[in-house]
């Protein structure tokens, strides 16, 4: 009881000493909250584009060409034979009449198209994969399988904008993995320089502690508590950064998704991401100041 008594209070007394303080504090806060908002913002920024591509992925479809003397029955019984393919979502039958219908509305060649004798169109094949894009080797498997079909023409798929956008998210995100390493690495040497200084700045009292028999774990422990103060407070800061950063970006993206008839709408860090934010915010605070309370303490010894 008397060990967690000393922990609470010297909990509260470098809290209250921070308090004092609040100046130097407010600045290292706000340093460490910088450094930890950007890599959570850029996190939640990829996660909402690859949200954002999943849709776009799914409309990656195979369209199926076949040969003109195919007729329409012929067609559906390929049509059944190719739904029982466990790499094929869906296949959609467009005949020549719709083929041609559609091509009309979509062309501006309907005047011309009025003095055609015969319907030039063939069937047509929409298919949908049930395989994900960004494994461009079953795709090529299944394009080369339809196109060794008897009565498809051709087949072709443009997938090579999914495989970019696959691509760039990656680097994306391994980017992200190496600025927050380096951002992590800037709060350490932050919280550590900051402890250091507290150090120097109370080195009598260090001194007289240690003359009537203090124990390093005594000594370093409000240095310690205070490092995890300036990393709970840092996180909670960044939290706050990044959720308001995405409250102000989302009414612009959500008026520019609906210029492209898109429901997408833009979300913030979620409560579970935040206090992971705080919780790498407390280690990282209280490693910088163990760092620096291992470093510097042994050097102070009463004359």
């Amino acid at each position: 009881m008397a060990w967690l008594l000393n922990h609470l209070q010297v909990t509260l007394a470098s809290l209250g000493r921070l308090y004092r303080q609040p100046i130097a504090t407010l600045m290292t806060v706000a340093v460490i909250a910088i450094a930890l908002t950007l890599p959570i913002s850029l996190y939640v920024a990829i996660n909402n584009l690859s949200q954002l591509s999943a849709h776009w992925d799914s409309s990656t479809q195979i369209s199926a060409f076949l040969y003109p003397q195919v007729n329409k029955q012929q067609a559906q019984i390929l049509v059944g034979r190719l739904r029982l393919n466990k790499d094929i979502r869906s296949v959609k039958l467009i005949d020549k009449q719709t083929g041609l219908a559609e091509f009309k509305k979509t062309s501006g060649f309907n005047d011309a198209l009025k003095f055609l004798n015969t319907n030039p169109l063939p069937i047509v094949l929409v298919i949908q994969p049930d395989i994900d894009s960004a494994q461009p080797l079953k795709t090529t498997q299944l394009l080369q399988h339809l196109q060794n079909e008897n009565q498809i023409e051709l087949a072709q798929l443009d997938i090579q904008w999914v495989k970019r956008l696959f691509a760039l998210l990656e680097i994306a995100n391994r980017s992200i993995w190496v600025l927050g390493s380096l951002l992590a690495l800037a709060v350490l040497l932050i919280v550590g320089n900051t402890i250091r200084l507290d150090i120097q700045n109370r080195r009598a009292e260090i001194e007289v502690a240690k003359l009537i028999g203090a124990s390093d774990a005594f000594i370093r422990r409000p240095f310690l508590y205070a490092g995890l103060w300036y990393g709970l407070l840092g996180g909670l800061l960044a939290g706050l950064l990044s959720s308001f950063s995405f409250m102000l970006i989302a009414p612009p993206v959500h008026r520019l998704t609906l210029l492209y008839h898109s429901s997408f709408q833009l979300s913030g860090p979620s409560l579970s991401q935040i206090l992971i934010l705080i919780s790498i915010s407390c280690l990282l605070g209280l490693g910088g100041s163990w760092l620096a309370v291992s470093r510097h303490l042994k050097d102070i010894e009463p004359v």
